[in-house]
């Protein structure tokens, strides 16, 4: 069956009960995960006529700091639950073929994602990244509720 599963996080509630489920998949079948997470590139916006100093550079540390929250909690987690785990960090401002791109590289059988992670005005805007990846994945995808 699926020896390798990742599991993408974004540290939304949703996206925890997704690592959950996924942990529990991953226990019963005796395969083993990595957990990835995907933070936005710094944009400026288009009407910033002033490049500040240092704010790119504190955008990234704060962003990768939390990436490594987000993935020390589900390391922690995957231990927990005895699933060997490994875990990834990218800067993407496409998340979704990111996914599929590690899933790939990493050598994944399975994608195990929650239905939506951070919603709202900008999943309408932008779309669901889980849709995304069904779509363009070729790999099997599992959605979590």
């Amino acid at each position: 069956m699926y020896k390798h599963i990742l599991i993408p996080i974004d540290g939304s509630e949703r996206s925890y009960a997704g690592l959950a489920q996924g942990l529990g998949l991953a226990s019963a079948l005796g395969a083993s995960v990595t957990v990835l997470t995907v933070y936005s590139a710094y944009r400026p916006t288009s009407m910033e006529t002033v490049h500040l100093e240092g704010v790119h550079a504190e955008y990234e540390r704060e962003a990768r700091e939390l990436a490594k929250s987000y993935l020390s909690q589900a390391a922690a987690q995957a231990s927990a639950a005895g699933v060997p785990c490994a875990t990834e960090m990218r800067e993407s401002n496409n998340p979704a073929q990111t996914i599929i791109d590690i899933a790939m590289t990493q050598g994944c059988d399975l994608i195990a994602m929650a239905s939506r992670g951070h919603g709202g005005l900008a999943a309408v805007l932008l779309g669901s990244q889980t849709q995304k990846v069904m779509a363009q994945s070729s790999l099997p995808v599992i959605v979590y509720r």
